[in-house]
């Protein structure tokens, strides 16, 4: 394959993981999926299969979306995404131990947006433990990034801390 063929097949791949993307958020979920799998069937890239795993997701198939997003980390440990949405499927399935170092190494991740979405799901699993000056921590540093989350406010505005 030449260069030139090489960029061709690189910008198909990321048209249709866009047009994935685009039925995605029309609610479209199985031709999102038929989209993905044409880019991945293309060019394989971690955006391809976390985006798609976050398809299958909403079919309720939470093991295959956290196999799409480990093929995503195989393929660039750098992009922070499927860190944090593995994290968030072992939340639906009630892991949330097991969710928390996966929401850790979103956090450290070199290319991730939006970067806030960790902080915000560790904050719910420490509220849920009962770990309020944890989970007032984690929403601190989501206002950190995006200082008008309506997510967090909500969440510290509803906090009873009590300090000694």
């Amino acid at each position: 394959m030449t260069l030139k063929n090489h960029d061709d097949a690189q910008q198909e791949a990321q048209n249709l993981c866009q047009e994935g993307m685009d039925q995605l958020n029309r609610g479209h979920i199985l031709k999102a999926i038929n989209k993905f799998n044409q880019s991945l069937a293309i060019q394989a890239t971690a955006e391809g299969y976390t985006y798609r795993g976050w398809a299958i997701s909403f079919l309720g198939m939470l093991d295959q979306a956290i196999d799409d997003c480990r093929q995503a980390i195989q393929i660039d440990p750098n992009f922070g995404n499927p860190y944090n949405d593995i994290g968030v499927y072992l939340m639906n399935l009630g892991e949330n131990d097991k969710a928390v170092p996966w929401l850790e190494k979103a956090k450290q991740a070199k290319r991730y947006e939006p970067r806030h979405f960790p902080y915000l799901n560790l904050g719910r699993i420490y509220l849920e433990k009962g770990d309020q000056m944890k989970a007032l921590d984690e929403y601190i540093q989501a206002l950190d990034i995006d200082p008008e989350n309506k997510v967090a406010l909500k969440a510290i505005a509803g906090m009873k801390l009590s300090i000694n």
